[in-house]
């Protein structure tokens, strides 16, 4: 497969994104099967399994204390 692809750079010339037609990436995605993977996550299934051991405001003030 060939794609037509346009590199997207900052001010200094580094590569930041790569644009691709519409067409193609259709493509890829039916390659991929992203659009069958998406559909058949259920996420639900993950809802309250997040167990912190520690406070999340207590985490950040200490990392953040770690910078100064």
């Amino acid at each position: 497969m060939t794609i037509k692809k346009h590199l997207v750079t900052d001010e200094h010339h580094n590569p930041v994104a790569v644009l691709i037609d519409y067409q193609d990436w259709q493509e890829i995605e039916k390659i991929l099967g992203a659009n069958s993977i998406s559909k058949s996550v259920n996420v639900k299934k993950y809802v309250g399994r997040l167990h912190l051991t520690e406070d999340p405001l207590v985490f950040q003030k200490r990392i953040r204390s770690e910078w100064s």
